[in-house]
């Protein structure tokens, strides 16, 4: 989302650190084009104005004027200010209140309430919490049966909602039924519009009247820049929400929602939704948002991600058999599955600082279908083959390739390039980095 932001000002910055001593006139200029940035990021322009004058009065000052390194002084200060544009730090969903507690998702119709409600779920039952998902949306029938199809799909309970219930109703109904089940947290999937309207507020204004949310949850579509912070203004007057879920941060918009929202309404960002999967909903750090924005990586949320898929006793058993050149075909099938579960790898290798300034990774596509394919030549082998692949000669080349439906070249291809990383392996076990650089060849 902030490919274009992060390249305008990585070049701001570059100019910045080409002058030995910065000048006020030097600033100025470098600030101006900052500023050109985030209006064409459609940040709000009050939030752009406020941003550029806080970073000014702070870059004339002696910190900067006084350091021996001050173009790096000055993106220190465009990180810091990013951070607290966008809220300073993580605001946890507020869970607290007698159980069930009851969570409500507001918004517009197609922003991704229901599908935000799913990934909640997930989200909670990593926290040990027994979430209860709850259709209130009657007027559309396609939401009710989509939260139900969610629910089936994640083992967690639904309540049966219908068309002839009050959507007041449903809740009241929703929360008896969650605290005779043993749910602790409800997540109320409430109607939306194609606009706001005076009987859209009502009917969200009594259904918080009557559960009494612990949180309000307002879901923006992240691709609607500006329009996603002006509704939340709306939202916000008539429901106090608690904070904001951006869905859609993956897609190709611009990015000035998020760097707007906490500004003009004051609420934070909570989440965002940065995939299709349910598993697609992280927490949002406005320091690690700001550190990518300014390319400078995301190991924090890289280390996350792992933790969350990586089996902490496979991992043992894994550097052992690297230890001992037993690394098989079927170990690297699995070790692949486990990263692609983290998120793409053009995501991942934007969270390796310095990866995004890289010109030759600069517009490298990575065609995830290859590890699909990959993934479907090793299932075609049987246990012997994967356990000792020069086994693998001619004939078995063809039925492996018929079986995955791909080609002979493709076997060769990944045979190949299995053999090089088992020999690097042997090299790095022999002689550790020493022996990794004798097999290595010289540029």
């Amino acid at each position: 989302m902030f490919n274009n932001l992060s390249d305008r000002l990585n070049a701001v910055f570059k100019k910045l650190k080409g002058h030995g001593k910065l000048s006020e006139k030097n600033i100025e200029e470098g600030l101006k084009e900052v500023r050109m940035a985030l209006l064409e990021a459609d940040v709000h322009y009050k939030v752009v104005k406020k941003f550029i004058s806080d970073i000014k009065e702070r870059a004339l000052g002696q910190e900067v004027m006084a350091s021996l390194t001050p173009g790096q002084q000055v993106v220190k200060i465009v990180n810091d200010e990013l951070t607290k544009l966008m809220g300073g730090h993580l605001e946890d969903l507020n869970l607290s209140g007698p159980v069930p507690v009851s969570v409500m998702l507001v918004g517009l119709q197609g922003s991704g309430k229901t599908t935000t409600a799913g990934k909640l779920a997930v989200f909670l039952r990593k926290k040990g919490k027994k979430p209860y998902l709850v259709p209130a949306d009657v007027y559309r029938p396609a939401a009710i049966d989509q939260l139900i199809k969610l629910g089936q799909q994640l083992s967690v309970p639904v309540f049966p909602s219908s068309l002839e219930m009050e959507p007041v109703q449903i809740c009241q109904e929703a929360r008896t039924t969650a605290h005779r089940t043993g749910c602790d947290t409800l997540l109320i999937d409430t109607a939306g519009r194609l606009h706001i309207d005076e009987a859209l507020m009502d009917e969200l204004s009594r259904i918080k009247d009557a559960v009494k949310p612990a949180d309000i949850l307002l879901v923006a579509d992240a691709m609607t820049g500006q329009d996603a912070v002006n509704i939340a203004e709306s939202f916000n007057k008539t429901l106090d929400i608690g904070g904001v879920v951006l869905s859609k941060m993956d897609g190709d918009a611009r990015g000035g929602a998020a760097l707007s929202i906490k500004s003009i309404t004051d609420k934070p960002i909570k989440f965002v939704g940065v995939g299709e999967k349910l598993s697609d909903l992280e927490p949002f750090h406005p320091d690690r948002m700001a550190s990518r924005i300014l390319g400078m990586g995301d190991v924090l949320t890289i280390i996350e991600k792992a933790q969350s898929v990586v089996d902490e006793k496979k991992a043992v058993e894994l550097e052992k058999k690297l230890r001992k050149n037993e690394f098989t075909l079927e170990d690297f099938r699995d070790q692949m599955v486990q990263i692609r579960k983290m998120g793409s790898m053009s995501e991942l290798m934007n969270m390796i600082p310095g990866m995004g300034q890289m010109k030759q990774l600069k517009n490298l596509e990575v065609d995830e279908n290859e590890f699909v394919k990959i993934e479907a030549i090793i299932n075609s082998m049987t246990p012997l083959e994967r356990r000792q692949h020069t086994l693998i000669k001619g004939s078995r080349r063809k039925r492996i390739a018929k079986g995955s439906g791909t080609s002979v070249q493709d076997i060769n291809k990944l045979l190949k390039n299995y053999t090089q990383v088992m020999k690097m392996v042997k090299k790095v076990n022999k002689g550790g980095m020493r022996g990794l650089g004798m097999g290595l060849p010289s540029f």
